[in-house]
């Protein structure tokens, strides 16, 4: 099964060489007395490497078959091991490394639900939700007429994160945060 390249959006799985792919960027070259050409930008999602892949826009390509979407609630973490359970499948329980998690562990949090995609009954990807709730357990107070310079400063989020706020922040507060861009959105 296949789609035209032309047809292909930001977001969606194709196969090149018998691996999945996640398109990040798609972008359509027409240049004069030329074939119109797709410019991805794709990334493996078994390694996670990034890389840039063109061909022409009338040509088919493959789409994964057997890659299937889920949900699983994260458990908690011990060392290197982040522990999750299918949704609404407590005893269901798998692992997954932190190499594996990358940069989105720092912000995982005990009962979260994050979606899941499978390739071959493996889970190759796991995505948080983009915005989440989180309790500030540190930040340093503000100091007086800095508010209105509008500046930011360091606090640590419940997860033990760190994540730049504006000066009005303390802690005790719940901030709401873009888990993609690790960056504070506004007060919860």
């Amino acid at each position: 099964m296949g789609v035209i390249a032309n047809n292909i959006k930001k977001g969606d799985c194709v196969i090149f060489d018998g691996e999945p792919y996640e398109v990040l960027d798609k972008e359509h070259v027409a240049m004069q007395q030329r074939r119109a050409v797709v410019k991805m930008k794709i990334r493996q999602l078994k390694s996670g490497k990034v890389m840039d892949k063109s061909i022409l826009a009338l040509n088919e390509v493959e789409t994964p078959e057997d890659l299937e979407k889920g949900t699983a609630v994260f458990v908690y973490s011990k060392g290197q091991e982040y522990w999750f359970h299918e949704a609404g499948k407590p005893q269901n329980r798998f692992v997954l490394k932190e190499e594996f998690i990358g940069t989105q562990g720092k912000f995982l949090k005990s009962q979260m639900e994050v979606n899941t995609l499978s390739f071959d009954g493996k889970i190759i990807k796991i995505n948080l939700p983009v915005k989440y709730e989180y309790k500030i357990v540190e930040a340093p107070p503000a100091v007086k007429g800095a508010t209105a310079a509008g500046g930011g400063k360091p606090a640590k989020i419940e997860t033990g994160a760190m994540v730049s706020v504006p000066m009005f922040v303390e802690a005790g507060d719940v901030i709401i945060v873009n888990t993609e861009k690790g960056e504070y959105v506004s007060k919860a």
